[in-house]
């Protein structure tokens, strides 16, 4: 759906993009809530939530919540627009240290269709990081006990246990590269591929 007076939000919108960033879905408040500011423009991209507000004079300020961060969100549909609500928190790199210090935010008098294709994408996205934090919680917990398996099944045929050593010690060292093991954790594999 276009509307006049759309092209300006949208170009402000799209030149934040980062490189192979995209625009998945946008929604804009409806005239009737912005009575004493300029209407929000909020946006789901292929990495965060853009939220874009125009000054009265020009220019824009942009913030963003990151897939990552979002803990919950919901959308009130109304007769006339449709309000969506976040919560957001900050999300460490490791699973088990978990979110610190959640916010909420709220976006009211949304245009209804536009705001329920931002939900769409803000639960698809919830969910997927949601697995993926369940995925690396399990890692962070096997890793701590010790028991970390860099493979799982069986060795294929044809492949040796030195070379299936070696190359597990290098999965372990991917693993430490990539921080999501110690040092301390990472000798304590190698000692124990080293010694089977």
């Amino acid at each position: 759906m276009d509307e006049a007076g759309l092209d300006k939000p949208l170009a402000d919108l799209r030149s934040v993009l980062i490189p192979a960033e995209t625009l998945e879905a946008w929604a804009i408040q409806r005239r009737i809530f912005a009575l004493s500011h300029r209407r929000l423009l909020i946006a789901a991209t292929s990495g965060r939530l853009v939220v874009l507000v125009r000054g009265l004079l020009g220019g824009f300020d942009v913030s963003t919540i990151r897939w990552q961060d979002l803990e919950e969100v919901t959308l009130r549909v109304g007769v006339i627009g449709a309000d969506l609500a976040l919560r957001a928190g900050k999300a460490t790199d490791l699973a088990s240290l978990g979110a610190q210090g959640s916010q909420r935010v709220e976006f009211q008098g949304l245009r209804k269709e536009q705001a329920q294709a931002v939900y769409r994408i803000c639960q698809a996205q919830d969910q997927a990081w949601r697995e993926k934090r369940r995925i690396r919680e399990l890692e962070e917990l096997r890793a701590r006990s010790g028991g970390i398996q860099v493979m799982s099944g069986p060795a294929p045929a044809g492949l040796t246990t030195d070379s299936d050593a070696v190359r597990r010690l290098q999965e372990a060292r991917k693993l430490l590269d990539a921080k999501l093991i110690t040092d301390a954790e990472y000798e304590a594999i190698k000692a124990k591929i080293v010694s089977s």
